[in-house]
């Protein structure tokens, strides 16, 4: 009987498990493409969540990243990455949403938000300009 309810509760662990890593799924939609990220299990990214869905109009910085002045503040845990990589949603500041479509090193301090899945293409869809960026929820 004991090796019932033991096997009854690691499969409910094991499908729970399941549910709530999708549940820290999101789209991104760029034009006609959709990239799909995970966000992070942190206050930001539950905050952020509960904006979507949600359009921005990203402005372009550095030819490496796009970002959006939020008028509220968020949650914030910072630290120093050191590397950003490619794909990577953070928080600058308390107020400003970054996507990263470039890897490159900083000295900047960030919260970290999200990443995207599989930023293979993100640079391309992006490009260098100003853009409308939708997230939602997935």
């Amino acid at each position: 009987m004991k090796i019932k309810y033991s096997i009854i509760l690691c499969l409910f662990l094991f499908i729970q498990s399941f549910t709530i890593g999708m549940a820290n799924e999101i789209k991104v939609i760029i034009g006609t493409n959709v990239f799909v990220a995970t966000l992070f299990e942190n206050e930001t990214a539950k905050e952020f969540k509960k904006m979507l869905p949600i359009t921005l109009n990203m402005n372009d910085l550095n030819k490496n990243e796009k970002y959006f002045h939020f008028s509220k503040s968020f949650p914030k845990d910072k630290f120093s990455p050191e590397m950003i990589n490619s794909g990577d949603l953070m928080l600058w500041n308390d107020d400003s949403l970054v996507l990263f479509y470039k890897t490159f090193s900083t000295n900047y301090q960030y919260t970290k938000v999200g990443k995207i899945d599989n930023p293979n293409m993100l640079a391309q869809t992006l490009g260098s300009d100003d853009i409308k960026i939708t997230f939602d929820l997935e």
